[in-house]
């Protein structure tokens, strides 16, 4: 059934039509199993995660007529449970004088049996004397999960609402959330001196918005522009997540050009006002980006991320789409840490379970039944009397991509060098774990392309993609001394 809807412009209904033909020559055999991949084209930035109408919505920057960047879109997706995702048609286009440059992310919110989402539209004029004149503002579209309209009083707030000594070009990824009678959003944007600040705005009838406060400065010390601020009450706890750009590196934390931090503190209500006391690390991997966070309906804290990188695209050239998401991750606060463990929900999709214990590691070794590329393994590893431990996946005669722990050096290290793309690329990340005497757990979710490494029961996470052949599934183990392990696989099944 066509997508075309009368009203629509014709710029969205040009970009349906051209989703639902070209979905068609992709092998669904090609796309990740349980991960939200792009229906074809370009994906990057999760937008508007939100419940509504007792499902979860998940939009997402789009470009569907290319698998590199363009003009901004909102694909959408819904899911009931976080692992099976339902294509739905393409929500928004830049086709308003305010967003022609694209519509670029922002949130949604459930409100009155209407679904509302808040973007950031972007123009882009060329001024008399050549020179370009570039705004981002903040729009508001509203729908019934399907249809969106936006607002004739578009934009909702503009660069006239900024503070003194801001950027007017860097402003953008609204998240919006309700409280009693009143809309909030965070925005982020960029401070005259370079930095990335967070922007605290209020509202009674999602037309009018007034700046109450700057929540939080870079002040050029967290990286510069700070985007795609999350903002939330977590166990006791206030935090608010961010994306900036250009961290000076620490040790082995911020070694991506576009790195995730989550800045933990506390939030007064009465004056508007976010005292941080600390921040951390959300992911060392080498493809986690712009993560954005939704109430589940049970009240759990549920965030998703783009799972890919703007430095270091590796999707091979003969596929017509690109980007994927990350699973979903519960999340919770420990001992003023964020942490960080898969959605409970794709154990309901366990298949053949296999389970080894005390099994002794001084060589190299495969087990029967560990092998595959769509699982959940949890791995167990004393390697008191071990200098480093390797798992091995996605692996054949020619191929193969590397997890190692040093337990002499407290690290775990992720390493795609010889995954098969061909020709020097960024590969490899690393990051210190807590050694309890050599003694660590880990436990890999595997999906096709890539891998999501959980240490801890959740107290780091690295995520990374490869793109070796399907048919690479092998598994193996490695160890420079003597290691014992205890393993418990699934395989992840979806019917």
């Amino acid at each position: 059934m066509s997508n075309i809807i009368k009203g629509n412009s014709e710029i969205l209904n040009k970009a349906r039509v051209f989703e639902e033909e070209s979905m068609k020559n992709i092998q669904v055999e090609q796309k990740p199993s349980f991960h939200l991949s792009a229906p074809v084209g370009w994906i990057n930035d999760p937008n508007g995660f939100s419940k509504f109408s007792g499902e979860y919505h998940l939009f997402y920057q789009y470009h569907p007529y290319d698998t590199k960047w363009g003009p901004m879109h909102w694909g959408h997706s819904k899911t009931k449970d976080f692992i099976k995702w339902e294509q739905l048609p393409v929500a928004l286009a830049p086709d308003k004088e305010y967003d022609l440059e694209g519509c670029f992310s922002g949130s949604a919110i459930e409100l009155e049996g209407k679904h509302v989402l808040m973007y950031t539209g972007v123009i882009d004029k060329i001024q008399e004397d050549g020179s370009h004149l570039i705004r981002q503002t903040q729009c508001i579209a509203i729908g019934d999960g399907i249809d969106y309209e936006k607002l004739e009083c578009n934009p909702v707030i503009t660069s006239y609402s900024l503070p003194e000594d801001s950027n007017l070009e860097d402003f953008r990824d609204p998240k919006i959330w309700k409280d009693k009678d009143d809309f909030y959003a965070v925005v982020g944007s960029r401070h005259a001196d370079g930095s990335g600040q967070i922007l605290l705005y209020k509202s009674q009838d999602l037309h009018g918005w007034n700046l109450v406060n700057v929540l939080d400065r870079s002040e050029n010390k967290i990286g510069r522009m700070w985007e795609c601020p999350d903002f939330f009450k977590l166990d006791g706890s206030d935090i608010m997540i961010i994306s900036p750009q250009e961290v000076k590196a620490e040790g082995l934390k911020f070694h991506n050009g576009h790195n995730t931090v989550y800045l933990i503190g506390e939030y007064d209500k009465e004056n508007y006002k976010f005292n941080r006391y600390d921040y951390g690390v959300i992911d060392y991997g080498l493809d986690f980006y712009a993560p954005q966070t939704l109430e589940a309906e049970d009240g759990r804290r549920i965030m998703i991320g783009w799972m890919q990188s703007w430095e270091n695209n590796i999707v091979p050239g003969d596929f017509k789409w690109c980007g994927m998401m990350s699973i979903p991750r519960e999340l919770t606060v420990k001992d003023g840490h964020l942490i960080q463990n898969p959605i409970r929900e794709i154990k309901n999709y366990y298949k053949n379970t296999v389970k080894y214990e005390n099994i002794s590691v001084n060589n190299s070794m495969e087990l029967p039944n560990i092998s595959g590329r769509e699982l959940d393994m949890s791995i167990e590893i004393n390697g008191e009397n071990c200098e480093e431990f390797t798992i091995n996946i996605a692996k054949n005669e020619e191929y193969v991509t590397l997890i190692t722990f040093d337990s002499r050096k407290n690290l775990i290290s992720f390493d795609r060098s010889y995954s098969a793309k061909l020709g020097d690329s960024l590969h490899k990340r690393e990051m210190n774990v807590r050694n309890k005497n050599g003694n660590i757990k880990l436990r890999l979710i595997i999906d096709k392309y890539s891998i999501e490494i959980f240490v801890n029961d959740g107290e780091q996470v690295m995520t990374s993609t490869y793109y070796t052949m399907l048919d690479a599934t092998d598994i193996s183990f490695n160890a420079k001394g003597n290691a014992t392990i205890n393993i418990e696989k699934h395989d992840i099944v979806l019917t």
